[in-house]
């Protein structure tokens, strides 16, 4: 055994050595140390996904870079690396497809297994269409979609999530609903999936009257036809090999046993491919697994002494995967999720049909659409269920409540669980539990009685948490305030406006077209008065699109604008040049960002849009000293030193999304903020963070 161990340990410390090798090494990390733009050639390993949500503009590709051209040659690499673009025309590819494309690049910010990051400009140049493969697993998968046409919006966004893995018409609140009702993983493709056709394969063998010798290749072409359709994800992998396993045992005749197939799973999987380790998806789909095979045995023959066998074996699976995942979806969210099992209870009867019928429709899709229609009825039907699940549980008072987030909150958490199992063992502790929890609500009740609620006296200011994006309120009076960007979708922004009582807003500012700037505007305008939009010099005409009907006006450089006891003066973008085209790349766009100053008795600040390195340097010279600066960018890493010092700001307010793709907050940012003095504060840790006015000057009150 001990020989064993060490030769996976052998084994998996090589892969990583050569892959750390090859990612760290080379011409691409050259190129990603200097931060230089060069052309290059990929191709796409991942169907590509836009963010935020279904946002209009960052799209994340991930892809394996075959060549990098130089003046003088072409240089042949293989490695992997992220690429971050801003034009749509990148959705439209698939896996497998080889392009051309030109981009800045840079060093990956969170030690992942990847050669580069690339900041792509512009469209890509295709080279070769995809695969045969990949253009009939698209092909199902586009059938899907038409065959689904006709069903209600939120069915026909969540169905092709659970048959396939499409969360192409997914929106961020529906997604938002069911990560706070504990049922995302509904939404990707898990062994729960493969887990249904290939017993629903199996069946049809034996009905047919095959069997055990004979069933399983039916079955095994079952499943690689699955993974291509629905992409090799890592839960999907995991579940795969596992599949296959327990095929090769019901050929073979010996008895399946759970545990070993997973360990043997992830054990190959993680030997092919080092970077899953990393991989919080794979972690997730591993635990959960683990959770059913581990825990919910003998949970399930405690809780049949109490109650009927089925009600026991579904309260029992879905606890213990609950159990397994907790303590790295604490990692990931900084929440504890507390109606998650029942709301698994009250989805699961709809899971099973919504998938089989689902996959039953896609595949009729292919022969006759009109068909497939029929079947997708039923199966709406299910997933409608599963959506109300979702919609109620995530209404409901403290369906999420926060944790510490990281490390240090798995461990906390697991040893609050490790407390919970004495506590129910001992009737004294369990006494003492209810005395000490029955005083912590008396506190709480009577410091909701005498503690001021939300929003605090003399806000100033409030960064709205709008998860991935930007959304600023600055009070003018009364229910009134000046709103800076939108956010990417219009619940988050609007609430945040609500919670403040906000009914009137004298001016909107949409300091640039970028979708996690503007794409919430709905969401103010929503029973609100808005009186004048100030747009940027060097619109591309995108915020016309949520503007219509309102009065709109240019910022440019030294207008001065007064709302009530508030000031607005604006510093940039100093470019007053042609508008912006769905050519320009993020960066430009970023750069055409209005930047302003806001004052009033006692209060200043800096509101930086995402002006990057090249605007900053620009602007340095013209920046006054103020209280407060809305960092640029979410954060990220190219921040300007001489600007940041420039502001001299004593808190620096981060809006940013939890979990987000990008990296930001950059630590380097974060550390040379607090460096120059600052107090950070970010939107992912603590929602809504509001400014007050003080008689000794400012303090921050985050809403959480």
């Amino acid at each position: 055994m001990v020989g064993v161990v060490l030769g996976c340990v052998a084994a998996s410390a090589f892969g990583v050595a050569v892959r750390g090798t090859a990612v760290g090494t080379g011409p691409v990390r050259e190129l990603a140390r200097t931060e230089r733009i060069a052309s290059a050639e990929a191709v796409l390993t991942a169907d590509p996904q836009a963010k935020p949500g279904r946002g209009r503009q960052t799209i994340l590709v991930k892809a394996r870079l075959e060549a990098v051209l130089r003046v003088e040659r072409r240089v042949a690499v293989r490695v992997p690396v992220l690429l971050i673009a801003a034009d749509m025309r990148w959705l439209r590819l698939i896996p497998s497809e080889r392009v051309r494309f030109r981009g800045r690049f840079d060093v990956p910010r969170n030690a992942e297994l990847l050669a580069a990051v690339v900041l792509v400009r512009g469209p890509p140049t295709v080279l070769e269409p995809p695969s045969a493969v990949q253009r009939a697993a698209e092909h199902v998968r586009a059938r899907l979609r038409q065959a689904s046409d006709g069903l209600p919006a939120a069915q026909r966004a969540v169905l092709p999530g659970m048959v396939v893995g499409d969360n192409s018409r997914l929106d961020q609140k529906l997604s938002d609903d069911f990560r706070a009702a504990g049922l995302a993983h509904l939404l990707v493709v898990s062994g729960a999936n493969l887990a249904i056709v290939i017993g629903a394969v199996l069946a049809l063998c034996r009905f047919a009257g095959l069997g055990r010798r004979v069933a399983p290749f039916p079955a095994a072409l079952a499943v690689a036809a699955f993974v291509v359709v629905a992409r090799p994800e890592p839960s999907v992998l995991r579940a795969t090999v596992m599949g296959v396993i327990g095929l090769l045992a019901l050929f073979t005749g010996r008895p399946r046993q759970g545990v070993p197939a997973l360990a043997a799973a992830v054990l190959l999987l993680v030997l092919i491919d080092p970077g899953l380790a990393r991989s919080y998806g794979f972690a997730l789909s591993v635990l959960a697994t683990a959770g059913l095979l581990v825990l919910a045995p003998p949970w399930r023959e405690r809780l049949r002494r109490r109650m009927p066998d089925l009600l026991a074996d579904a309260l029992a699976i879905a606890a213990a995967a609950q159990v397994a995942v907790a303590p790295v979806l604490v990692m990931l969210s900084g929440e504890v999720g507390v109606v998650s099992v029942a709301a698994n209870l009250l989805a699961a009867p709809a899971v099973a049909p919504a998938t089989l019928l689902g996959a039953l429709g896609a595949v009729t899709a292919l022969i006759s659409v009109p068909i497939a229609e029929l079947l997708m009825w039923p199966a709406g039907f299910a997933v409608g269920w599963i959506v109300w699940v979702a919609r109620a549980s995530a209404k409901l008072p403290y369906a999420t409540i926060p944790w510490k987030g990281g490390g240090l909150g798995a461990l906390t958490l697991l040893a609050a669980c490790a407390l919970a199992v004495l506590i129910l063992r001992s009737r004294r502790l369990r006494l003492a539990a209810v005395a000490v929890t029955a005083g912590i609500l008396l506190a709480v009740i009577g410091l909701r009685v005498i503690a001021p609620g939300w929003p605090p006296p003399a806000w100033a200011m409030v960064a709205c948490d709008v998860g991935q994006g930007d959304a600023l309120a600055l009070a003018a009076g009364p229910g009134r305030a000046v709103v800076v960007d939108t956010g990417p979708d219009p619940g988050p922004v609007n609430a945040c406006l609500g919670r403040l009582g906000v009914r009137d807003v004298p001016m909107l500012i949409l300091t640039h077209p970028h979708a996690d700037h503007i794409g919430g505007t709905a969401g103010v305008r929503e029973g609100r008065r808005v009186h004048t939009v100030l747009t940027t010099p060097r619109a591309s005409g995108r915020e016309a699109r949520y503007t219509s009907g309102l009065l709109s006006r240019v910022a440019l450089p030294g207008q001065r604008w007064n709302v009530g006891d508030l000031e607005l003066s604006v510093l940039g973008p100093l470019s007053t040049g042609p508008g912006l085209t769905p050519a320009d790349d993020g960066t430009t766009i970023n750069n055409a960002s209005i930047v302003l100053v806001a004052r009033r008795p006692g209060f200043s600040a800096l509101l930086a849009g995402d002006v990057e390195l090249e605007a900053q340097r620009a602007l340095a010279g013209s920046v006054p000293a103020v209280q407060v600066l809305k960092v640029p960018h979410h954060g990220s890493r190219s921040q300007d030193p001489a600007f940041l010092t420039a502001a001299h700001a004593s808190v620096s307010l981060i809006s940013v999304g939890r979990d987000n793709d990008y990296g930001h907050p950059s630590p380097v940012t974060v550390n040379r903020l607090q460096h120059l003095g600052a107090h950070v504060h970010r939107t992912d840790q603590e929602g809504d963070i509001a400014v007050v006015r003080t008689a000794t000057g400012l303090s921050i009150v985050p809403r959480h």
